[in-house]
């Protein structure tokens, strides 16, 4: 006889606990959501609605309607869409096809990444950005209707950076300008558009040079990079990714990017992925070693993958982007009281008071260039604006009215 509180999902339940195992779920974790997903059961059953015409965008819709906790960490529409890729995966339920206007768009940015990645040579990280806002564009403007690309004109392109810039927390830079003028020479080149619109693109006037580095002092970046290391359940990850910023001067996309296999532990000697997919070789220091090896003994329990700093929650994979670092920073800056030297805390901050505490110490411009791993020379002379001392040693003295007579 069948029990009462029988769900049409327990059948699946088990299958789905098992994949998420395999992932370093938690059995906490996994009990939660065997009670969430047994009352959203009860939901189809109610509605009556199989699983097997589940799609990912009705279940979140039906997950909404369970209500949960204040202080629940788990999402139940988040969790419902998770279910229903597994059921995907078994056969149970199958994807929703593509509207004929998701299809066209879904060629369209393909073939664009295809063009970013062969011929501009963009790394993966920046194909994901530029894409992202050519598909802002196209829904802005077309919304879920098919394209007409031959249509598009320069009012179009005004009106979307005006709506990128009506954001509560407008673009700070000028990274959606250039994204943009990238995806619409893209489409003058493949004859999608009569006219070249990324000339109709406004530029954001930010002269390079014209500000100073921001920076700490030397006690400041010890302060906030040593106060991480109380988190009792990813204070050793934290703390050796800051200080992989703090002593070497890694950006915070090279920071996620290192792999188990590019630290050389005989040699001492850490591989870089940097920017424009140069690799280069940096000594380790002492405490860096010592911070990367606590995290690998007491908190990396990952087996799945082969980068190096991962989640700490199940099912514990690569970030997706280095914006986690700046949200470190942001609490251990709030922990410490320390004034962050800009409104927006970002991650450069420690790169950039490496260099300059390294110019206040009598480090030669040469030395931070090739430490820092810059291409131009250029780039390094930024600095030199802060040698306040070196300055100090050429400046002229003020003109008097004396020696003007």
């Amino acid at each position: 006889m069948e029990k009462p509180d029988h769900t049409c999902l327990d059948q699946y339940l088990a299958a789905f606990e098992e994949s998420l195992a395999s992932r370093n779920y938690k059995p906490d974790t996994l009990t939660n959501y065997r009670y969430l997903l047994r009352r959203f059961g009860r939901l189809l059953d109610a509605e009556g609605i199989a699983p097997s015409a589940l799609t990912p965008d009705l279940a979140v819709e039906l997950g909404r309607r369970l209500p949960t906790t204040p202080k629940s960490q788990i999402k139940v529409p988040n969790l419902a869409r998770l279910f229903v890729t597994h059921l995907i995966e078994i056969g149970v339920a199958t994807r929703p096809p593509l509207t004929p206007a998701q299809a066209e768009r879904r060629e369209l940015l393909d073939s664009f990444e295809t063009y970013l990645l062969r011929q501009r040579g963009l790394s993966p990280r920046s194909v994901y950005h530029v894409l992202r806002f050519a598909d802002r564009f196209l829904d802005h403007r077309f919304g879920d209707r098919m394209l007409d690309l031959p249509a598009l004109n320069a009012q179009d392109v005004v009106a979307f950076m005006e709506h990128l810039l009506a954001r509560k927390r407008p673009f700070r830079d000028k990274t959606p300008a250039t994204h943009l003028r990238s995806f619409f020479q893209y489409l003058f080149a493949q004859d999608h558009t009569t006219t070249n619109l990324s000339l109709c693109v406004p530029r954001a006037r930010k002269p390079w040079g014209a500000r100073l580095p921001r920076y700490l002092s030397p006690d400041e970046v010890e302060a906030v990079v040593a106060s991480v290391r109380t988190n009792p359940r990813r204070g050793a990850r934290d703390y050796a990714m800051l200080l992989l910023m703090a002593r070497l001067g890694l950006r915070a996309p090279e920071v996620i990017a290192v792999q188990l296999c590019d630290i050389d532990w005989r040699a001492g000697v850490l591989l870089v992925r940097g920017k424009g997919q140069q690799h280069d070789r940096l000594p380790i220091p002492p405490d860096v070693g010592e911070a990367i090896t606590r995290y690998l003994q007491v908190e990396r329990t990952s087996t799945t993958t082969r980068t190096l700093f991962v989640t700490h929650r199940a099912p514990n994979r690569p970030f997706k982007d280095s914006q986690v670092i700046n949200a470190i920073l942001k609490e251990a800056f709030a922990a410490t009281g320390v004034k962050p030297p800009t409104p927006y805390v970002g991650s450069h901050v420690l790169r950039h008071s490496l260099a300059t505490n390294m110019v206040r110490a009598g480090a030669s411009l040469e030395e931070i260039g090739d430490l820092l791993r810059h291409r131009s020379r250029a780039t390094t002379m930024i600095y030199a604006k802060l040698d306040t001392d070196g300055l100090r040693s050429i400046a002229q003295p003020w003109p008097t009215s004396e020696v003007a007579r």
